[in-house]
């Protein structure tokens, strides 16, 4: 079978199913007796292993079948759930997430696999755990009448999924029945038309050859009820008999040995029966959605890009022109290609679950091997962000979260002795504010050591044992992310090298972002991380520096304000405002772009006051133009550097304007 216009999407489903497994793992942890998480293990690990027989990775299936096993074992009360055992399972997880990572990098998904094997294995024989009982964990195997392959069973599931009823009928013919093909054939085309005939037994081939005795099974997919079903094959003349019942997956990977098939299948139809019913409303949502392919809306936006460049240039001329039909089209267009433009962007929009995601199992790992006990919790999983943003955000976060539980929290006994819980606490919380989302990492740990930090930054020479003195905690905790610093007294393999930090705030400024820290010596800290919504198209204020102009982002503006030249005063060797009771230090945009000068200065300044966090500047500009939405076209490699300018934007008249980084402007 061609299976490469399906890769996309094994490989999609294949991330998420383990994905699930990982997330019910920790649920089992903390649950262990809770055997409903280890039915939603089982299937994410079942639909894993017959997606993966159907594209042909059979060490992939192979290995998930191996962890089945365990988990059946588990499911039937063979296997208790302890540490030792999931660390097992959690292992092969990694190698079946390190198999499918290689698929998606165009790799064959072959690994070395022989260790956990042997591990699986020995749970499953009782010889690693003393709470296993002595017995053979059973193994799928198929009933004695009814061998179905792997695609088969995908085909089932699906269509289970799917809200569709999977029968298992047997079908009798009359002793004196004389033409047995023929009434075969009359039987299989009552049933095509009610559904799809999956597997029969005897082979298609051997009924139409007759090669049977008197009857024959069939597994059948249908939406309809099985009595309808029924009634309808006996309608075909010659028909002794008809029986027909669920034919349950579940059963088929797990009838014991020794119990006969058929009755295993009666045990679970009751609740079969209610399970497609449930189905029905996960296919509706599930009809709701499709997968697309990102370079497909990276196309969709970068064409957008141009429209909206267009729209500017087209509201200009419209302006110009002061024709009122024109004008009346062009703030139609404006308001359609505005709806458009919000479409788009959601569309590009994920929850950042898909970061969150990852850090359970990290932080269960990484406590385990410092010896801390920590409790995660995670907030506002469900907060949306550009995916541009999500796949950069990670690592960062990473980052962030290895520093919080290598320095931050304390060990268990040293916590108790400061009579806090031994158990840490850990919270990663998103949430949206205007055009930001905010995300931060909070702890209850040891919190940042303020003299230890300024004595780490004066032997760096950062700042001078006098300039330290002055600074508030924020700016003095902002210290620890200069490049090179850190206050660990011992390097580990977790942190403690200095890299990392400096990394993170470079890597959120690039994105539009910045990152703030507060923190209380015993009580913890909080990183809080402030990100724009999308990177593209931006709300920008147009201002003119002589002849020049450029784009000052609105997230970063308060206000604007006319100044008059006297109401300027000095401090610190610099000019400053007195704005409402606060001195705001005044940038003149025409000194630090060094703007060739072609206007006569006035009494009159017109500054954009922007903020960074609580701190503000003044920027002088020569006029105010407008707002508009602009499109951020990257400088390139050659001009990536220019400092305290973020990009460059074409306008309606085609001019190109620079826009302005104001963070980079605050200090």
């Amino acid at each position: 079978m061609e299976t490469n216009q399906y890769m996309e999407v094994f490989i999609d489903e294949s991330k998420e199913h383990l994905q699930a497994i990982n997330d019910h793992l920790l649920q089992l942890e903390k649950n262990p007796g809770d055997l409903g998480i280890v039915g939603e293990i089982f299937r994410s690990a079942h639909t894993l292993k017959g997606m993966s027989a159907t594209m042909g990775y059979q060490d992939l299936s192979n290995l998930t079948h191996k962890m089945e096993n365990v988990l059946d074992g588990v499911r039937n009360k063979k296997i208790d759930v302890n540490t030792e055992m999931l660390d097992v399972v959690f292992d092969s997880v990694d190698d079946l997430e390190a198999m499918v990572m290689d698929i998606a990098d165009g790799g064959t998904g072959k690994r070395d696999v022989e260790k956990v094997v042997l591990m699986l294995q020995a749970i499953e024989n009782g010889t690693v755990s003393d709470h296993v009982e002595n017995k053979a964990i059973h193994t799928p195997s198929p009933t004695p009448e009814i061998q179905l392959d792997e695609f088969t069973l995908t085909v089932l599931e699906q269509s289970q999924e799917q809200g569709q009823f999977n029968y298992q009928i047997e079908i009798t013919l009359r002793d004196d029945c004389l033409l047995k093909a023929a009434r075969v054939y009359m039987v299989f085309e009552v049933l095509e038309q009610v559904g799809e005939v999956v597997y029969s037994v005897p082979s298609v081939e051997d009924l139409e050859n007759e090669a049977f005795e008197s009857s024959f099974h069939v597994v059948l997919i249908s939406g309809e009820k099985m009595e309808e079903i029924k009634e309808r094959i006996l309608k075909v003349s010659e028909i002794e008999r008809v029986e027909i019942s669920t034919f349950s997956l579940q059963e088929y990977e797990q009838v014991p040995e020794n119990e006969e098939p058929e009755g295993g299948f009666s045990r679970e139809n009751a609740a079969t029966q209610e399970e497609p019913v449930h189905n029905s409303t996960a296919k509706q949502n599930s009809n709701k959605t499709i997968r697309v392919n990102i370079d497909r809306l990276d196309v969709l936006m970068n064409l957008f890009e141009e429209l909206v460049i267009d729209r500017g240039r087209l509201e200009q001329i419209s302006n110009e022109l002061a024709h009122e039909e024109l004008k009346g089209t062009v703030e139609r267009m404006s308001r359609i290609s505005g709806d458009l433009q919000s479409i788009i962007l959601n569309m590009r929009m994920v929850p950042i679950e898909q970061v969150f995601n990852r850090f359970p199992r990290m932080v269960r790992q990484l406590s385990r091997d410092l010896g801390k006990q920590v409790d995660l919790q995670v907030e506002g999983a469900d907060t949306e962000l550009d995916r541009t943003v999500i796949d950069e955000i990670g690592d960062p976060l990473v980052h962030l979260i290895r520093n919080a539980l290598d320095h931050g929290l304390e060990h268990p006994d040293i916590r108790e002795e400061k009579g806090k819980p031994r158990e840490g606490r850990l919270e990663l919380k998103a949430f949206h504010s205007g055009n930001h989302v905010f995300i931060e990492i909070s702890d209850d740990g040891a919190g940042i050591n303020r003299s230890r930090v300024i004595e780490k930054a004066v032997q760096n020479q950062v700042v001078t044992e006098e300039q330290a003195a002055g600074l508030p905690d924020n700016q003095v905790f902002e210290l620890i992310m200069e490049s090179g610093f850190s206050t660990a007294d011992q390097i580990s393999d977790i942190s403690g090298r200095g890299v990392g930090l400096d990394v993170v705030k470079n890597t959120i400024e690039s994105l539009g972002g910045n990152i703030s820290i507060t923190s209380e010596v015993d009580r913890g800290s909080t990183f809080s991380i402030q990100l724009p919504l999308t990177l593209s198209i931006i709300s920008v204020m147009l201002v003119e520096v002589q002849d020049e102009k450029y784009a000052i982002p609105l997230s970063s503006i308060i206000e604007t304000a006319i100044v008059k030249r006297e109401d300027i005063f000095h401090a610190h060797n610099k000019k400053v405002i007195d704005f409402r009771g606060k001195v705001v230090p005044l940038v003149f945009l025409k000194d630090l772009f060094t703007v060739p000068e072609t206007r006569e200065q006035n009494e009159f300044y017109s500054i954009v006051l922007v903020r960074k966090g609580d701190k503000m500047a003044a920027l002088v500009v020569d006029s105010f133009i407008g707002q508009q939405e602009v499109v951020l076209k990257t400088l390139g490699n050659y001009l990536s550097g220019v400092f305290a300018i973020s990009g460059a934007t074409i306008l309606g008249d085609g001019q190109v304007a620079l826009i302005v980084d104001s963070n980079a402007l605050i200090k």
